[in-house]
């Protein structure tokens, strides 16, 4: 089982849409998967398929402790779970910066859920409050969505030097899971650059899938639907199912390195 935040501290690169379909492409996969919305915009949550406004139950209250797993989370039709947000997360917001829990109040939250579920994706809000720390101590990995711009890397710098102060605080676990070209458009010379860019400086950690710009990942959430749902053909599904399966593709590869290491040790 794995934990992964999906977190940029800039907003508008496509984090959430990043969330909402990896989740819906994974449960494809026939991965048992659970959403967990961070941000009190709640747009994960719009996303696929719920009104914010019309629960009784959010991720608020499940952070609050005044109620359990399985009164907040919610099936969808796609395939997933959800733990829906709305704006009531900014009540755990402002009780979190009172705990004395340094941030772990997610994780031991979330510890009982990890045979339930293959894969826990977290949507964390653009910023790094006391709820998307409490995400980085809860998660195994963090995938960052990336746009293809020129502050693109300056965004990156101040996040990565957030995962290290989580790693050197409260996570020393935690690690990189990827970097995601978002809104890629391979025509033009400054999508090309900082794509560049970014192999050079990160290499293997860059993922090969790349996001296009695409409108019917666009339209898809005004719908209430992952664009696989929405347009099953359309250039975003594919991309979003392509990353899923390079995903797998990764874990398994890793899993089999450390059970080789393993054995290795074992005949030391």
């Amino acid at each position: 089982m794995s934990i992964i935040a999906i977190a940029n501290q800039k907003g508008g690169v496509g984090k959430t849409t990043t969330a909402v379909n990896l989740s819906a492409s994974l449960a494809a996969l026939k991965k048992r998967v659970l959403l967990v919305d961070l941000d009190p915009q709640g747009s994960a949550t719009l996303g696929s398929g719920f009104d914010q406004d019309d629960m009784d139950m959010s991720v608020n209250e499940f952070l609050l402790e005044q109620a359990t797993a399985n009164e907040v989370i919610q099936k969808t039709q796609f395939k997933y779970d959800i733990m829906p947000s709305n704006g009531d997360l900014t009540v755990a917001e402002v009780r979190l910066l009172k705990s004395d829990h340094k941030g772990a109040e997610l994780k031991t939250l979330l510890a009982p859920l990890k045979t339930c579920y293959d894969y826990i994706l977290i949507d964390c809000a653009p910023s790094l409050n006391m709820v998307t720390v409490n995400a980085l101590v809860a998660a195994d990995s963090v995938l960052v969505p990336i746009q293809c711009e020129y502050y693109a890397l300056e965004g990156l710098n101040s996040l990565l030097n957030s995962i290290d102060h989580i790693r050197q605080s409260a996570n020393p676990e935690l690690r990189l899971e990827g970097l995601l070209r978002t809104m890629y458009d391979g025509r033009t010379r400054l999508t090309i650059e900082v794509s560049e860019q970014l192999i050079e400086h990160f290499g293997d950690a860059v993922y090969t899938t790349v996001i296009p710009r695409n409108i019917r990942l666009a339209e898809a959430p005004s719908h209430g639907e992952p664009v696989m749902y929405y347009d099953k053909r359309s250039q975003g599904a594919a991309a979003y199912l392509a990353l899923a399966s390079e995903m797998l593709r990764h874990h398994q590869e890793q899993l089999e390195k450390d059970t080789a290491k393993d054995k290795v040790e074992e005949t030391v």
